[in-house]
């Protein structure tokens, strides 16, 4: 099991519709994410540079790697684009980062 964590950037005055938009998530992208092998995962928000920080528990890196393969997923970026910086295919920008302290 790896940890993977990231950031990503919320758009200015939007994080209430961000907090909307997850507090009812899809069941069929939730079903997806844990399909996949994704666990124990939160994403939280720097509310001074509207930075979004996420981690996540993954089982299986290859079978994350073609999440974005997914009808869902792409579905889910088109939908989430209006609020957060995106690339031209609407994925979230994501920037990985590298842990450097956990306590079990």
């Amino acid at each position: 099991m790896a940890r993977v964590g990231f950031k990503m950037k919320l758009h200015e005055g939007r994080a209430a519709e961000y907090r909307a938009r997850h507090n009812v998530i899809w069941p069929e992208l939730s079903s997806l994410l844990k399909d996949v092998g994704i666990s124990n995962y939160s994403i939280f928000l720097d509310e001074d540079t509207h930075w979004l920080f996420g981690v996540m528990d993954v089982e299986d890196q290859e079978a994350l790697d073609h999440l974005p393969d997914s009808p869902i997923m792409k579905k889910w970026w088109a939908y989430m684009a209006d609020i957060m910086d995106t690339n031209a295919d609407h994925s979230p920008v994501s920037i990985s980062l590298k842990e450097v302290f956990f306590l079990a």
